[in-house]
């Protein structure tokens, strides 16, 4: 198709980038696997034989559509427009992205975020996702990952008035006399454990409760009513703290809990799409 259009196997070779030998070696190949010549040439020129213009004839338009798709896929993967999908905990949408995703609509409004709360740890390769969304600890392996936030605070919360009818724990221990409103984690499906710093090193206390949510936003909720303490990230629940709605429990032995970060697969590094959200939303942007 380039000695076609360029009309010489010279300019064939500069169209292509390669030594004019090696357009005609790789002719003399071609010809000879068909049993044919393509074409009767000279230093000059090169034109066609017969069966060279029923090849060029039937074949053209297949490789006219091959070149349009090849400029598409390009066009797609550096444009800044396009649907992004994301899997992501709704703690991470509230705390990470909704208190900027207006300044990413402005300046990209052609970028589409679809947006999968969930909790579970998902396979983003295999539920078609372009990246994830989730704390440092529970990141998918082989993944590029890039910082969402600074470490977040935690906080174990419940209602004033369960304190005044159970009283108010003053060690991690004293939470084995409490109900306790645990998270089950859906992937593992196992019961989250409950962490705290004590004698500057951190341990863990095998709570125990009536209540199990697979769902943080329903511990906070169960919280709020007086049913119990749950575990919930500080920053999620600042209103409630600040109206009296919910009372700390236990704070100067509550670890941080790691930052939440955007992981996606290595194949995806030049989606440009996807970059474009990673500046915008990454940690120092």
């Amino acid at each position: 198709m380039a000695i076609a259009g360029s009309g010489t196997l010279r300019a064939a070779s500069d169209a292509l980038g390669v030594n004019p030998s090696a357009v005609s070696q790789q002719l003399k190949v071609f010809e000879d696997s068909l049993g044919t010549a393509l074409f009767v040439r000279n230093t000059r020129s090169v034109t066609f034989t017969d069966a060279g213009q029923i090849l060029h004839d039937r074949t053209h338009s297949i490789f006219a559509e091959i070149d349009a798709a090849l400029d598409a896929t390009r066009r797609t993967s550096r444009a800044e427009t396009g649907q992004l999908r994301i899997t992501l905990p709704h703690r991470a949408w509230q705390l990470a992205i909704a208190p900027r995703i207006a300044a990413f609509n402005a300046v990209y409004p052609d970028i589409e975020l679809d947006f999968a709360v969930d909790e579970e740890l998902t396979d983003i390769v295999s539920g078609g996702f372009h990246s994830g969304i989730r704390l440092g600890d529970y990141l998918a392996d082989e993944m590029i990952a890039v910082a969402l936030t600074e470490p977040l605070e935690a906080t174990y919360v419940t209602t004033q008035d369960y304190l005044a009818k159970r009283g108010t724990p003053q060690k991690p221990a004293d939470l084995l006399q409490h109900d306790c409103i645990r998270y089950r984690q859906i992937s593992a499906q196992q019961i989250a454990p409950w962490r705290f710093i004590v004698n500057r090193a951190e341990t863990h206390v095998d709570v125990t409760g009536k209540l199990v949510f697979n769902d943080l936003r329903s511990v906070v909720d169960a919280a709020a009513r007086g049913l119990g303490i749950g575990w919930t990230l500080r920053a999620g629940v600042e209103a409630q703290l600040a109206s009296g709605e919910l009372v700390e429990v236990l704070p100067d032995h509550t670890p941080d809990r790691p930052r939440f970060f955007l992981y996606y697969p290595r194949q995806l590094k030049s989606l440009t799409r996807l970059r474009a959200f990673i500046d915008h939303f990454a940690v120092g942007s």
